[in-house]
């Protein structure tokens, strides 16, 4: 069931054919009305994707109506519960609606930024290993991007270095939200870390469970975190979630299941 303070938006379920390889995109969005809409747009024509759902964490601006006008299954959070959270949110939702079809095997998810617009249909590239048994999750490797320069890299030198002691592993990003995974995968991770530790914590718990994951490059470009006080902020928020996922790990406090 989806949390209480979930809020589902009422569309019908769709007959579905028992197509092979089928995956399900879920984009976590706050206050992404200006591109939420090229996003669900781009991510809808990816190959293998037949659901694009939004988790709209607490908008206060009009995500949520442009989402479900742009074709999305949208869920919404009263107040804004982080990322992680947003992440659990649409993964409920989505084996919901699978509950309800005529289908038995369940989709992979495919975990999208909102802000990435049309770049979007260029996830394509994270999906054929996982789709074709090849991966269990897939990490997005995105280029430089042109407005880059905000930050000093110490939140990913940070994820970087701590993934490398827990699991013997340098990934290039280790921060990179673009990931498409199996359920069972996904199942395996759960309970995610919170906040913006989720994606260090994904891949350092699914590389403990025996898990097989790869980064992939990926021709993305997203809004940069600039220089001002509420950037300062945002990567003060994201040293320390990190910095909470990594402690949990190095003194077992999330043992991460078969």
């Amino acid at each position: 069931m989806l949390p209480p303070d979930a809020q589902p938006d009422a569309q019908p379920v769709p007959a579905a054919a028992a197509l092979p390889g089928r995956c399900a995109v879920v984009i976590p969005a706050k206050d992404e009305a200006e591109r939420i809409a090229a996003t669900v747009a781009a991510a809808a024509t990816l190959e293998g994707v037949d659901l694009v759902v939004v988790v709209d964490d607490g908008s206060r601006d009009a995500t949520a109506a442009v989402a479900r006008d742009a074709g999305a299954l949208v869920v919404r959070h009263p107040r804004n519960r982080g990322k992680a959270a947003a992440m659990e949110t649409g993964a409920r939702a989505v084996a919901e609606r699978e509950g309800a079809e005529p289908v038995a095997a369940p989709r992979a998810l495919l975990f999208v930024d909102a802000d990435l617009g049309a770049t979007a249909a260029q996830t394509a590239p994270l999906l054929g290993p996982v789709l074709a048994g090849e991966a269990d999750m897939t990490i997005a490797v995105l280029p430089r991007q042109a407005t880059a320069g905000g930050g000093r890299g110490l939140v990913v030198n940070l994820a970087r270095k701590g993934t490398l002691a827990a699991v013997g592993w340098s990934p290039q990003q280790p921060l990179s939200g673009m990931r498409c995974l199996t359920r069972r995968a996904f199942e395996a991770a759960r309970p995610l870390a919170r906040g913006w530790g989720v994606e260090t914590a994904l891949t350092i718990d699914l590389l403990r469970a025996g898990h097989r994951v790869v980064e992939v490059p990926c021709e993305l470009h997203h809004r940069v975190t600039g220089r001002d006080w509420r950037a300062q902020l945002h990567r003060g928020r994201q040293y320390r979630d990190v910095a909470l996922a990594l402690a949990a790990r190095r003194w077992g406090r999330r043992a991460a299941r078969p």
